[in-house]
């Protein structure tokens, strides 16, 4: 929490979205892929409502264009990198999409 949004940024004192996704998944020791329109498909799908902590949630427009990743933490909250404004935050998954334009695309268990 708190690193900052860097475009292309894959750590450890900045980041992009699927930057910050790959960054923690390799402190654990696992592979991802960089990309947020490639991490869409990294692992296997799971329904939101059976999200659990560690799934990476992919963003992005009803027609399917991927826009942004993050790491779902439980409670209905994701941590994520959201912009060069914000940089690293923890947001409500819920509230997030009524203040976006995207929706959640995909969640994926690795």
């Amino acid at each position: 929490l708190g690193s900052r949004y860097v475009s292309g940024g894959s750590g450890p004192y900045a980041f992009d979205c699927s930057g910050f996704v790959q960054y923690v998944y390799a402190q654990h020791g696992i592979s991802v892929s960089r990309s947020a329109s490639t991490q869409i498909y990294d692992g296997v799908a799971v329904s939101m409502a059976d999200a659990k902590p560690g799934d990476i949630l992919s963003w992005g427009y009803t027609n399917g264009v991927v826009t942004h990743s993050a790491i779902y933490v439980g409670n209905g909250m994701m941590i994520h990198a959201a912009n060069p404004a914000q940089g690293v935050i923890l947001s409500n998954v819920a509230a997030w999409q009524r203040g976006s334009n995207v929706v959640v695309l995909s969640v994926r268990r690795i």
